[in-house]
């Protein structure tokens, strides 16, 4: 696995770093993998490492009265930490979970704060990052909140094609605020009454 090669898509994606600020963040980082059905962290528990996905993917979710109930789905080239434990120092509130066998570049809180006080572009990829999570928080609130269970699905599926491959629907509904027969439902058009 090429690092810096990963650090400069990324970089793309969101904001360009240095190759001083790339060798840091490697040195202060390490490449681990994940087994499917590995919790990172669970409820309760400080987060207090974040990562970068390289292959696999992982979700996060909670549980409300013993029902498990997804929050978001990380895939390649994107960020996971439960993020109010990891940028406040609280307990989370989330379970995170990989889905599949993951590769990840894992690094710690603190070296996210070292590098963005000493490299300027670090705060900006920062920035952007978290700035990108939000928005993507809201739009899926928004989402929830105005569409029906068709156009949520639909959405999804714009965003991420091939979600149904990788993902259990069951925790696909879940995420879409929906049952699993109704997302049954919507998913084949010729069972519904």
């Amino acid at each position: 696995m090429n690092a810096e090669k990963i650090l400069n898509e990324i970089g793309e994606i969101y904001s360009p770093l240095s190759f001083e600020c790339q060798a840091e963040f490697i040195n202060h980082s390490k490449v681990q993998t994940y087994m499917k059905g590995d919790i990172f962290v669970r409820e309760g528990q400080f987060a207090k490492k974040a990562f970068l996905i390289i292959e696999g993917c992982s979700r996060a979710y909670y549980l409300k009265d013993g029902k498990d109930i997804s929050d978001w789905f990380t895939f390649e080239n994107q960020f996971m930490a439960p993020i109010v434990s990891f940028f406040s120092e609280k307990p989370s509130h989330h379970y995170v979970e990989f889905i599949e066998d993951s590769i990840v570049i894992e690094f710690s809180k603190e070296t996210v704060d070292k590098l963005a006080n000493k490299h300027h572009d670090f705060e900006r990829f920062i920035s952007k990052v978290v700035t990108e999570t939000m928005l993507g928080l809201c739009e899926r609130l928004f989402t929830i909140q105005f569409n029906k269970a068709e156009e949520r699905y639909l959405h999804l599926l714009s965003v991420y094609p091939d979600i149904t491959n990788r993902i259990p629907l069951t925790h696909i509904a879940s995420y879409l605020g929906i049952t699993l027969e109704t997302l049954s439902r919507i998913r084949n058009p010729k069972r519904r009454i």
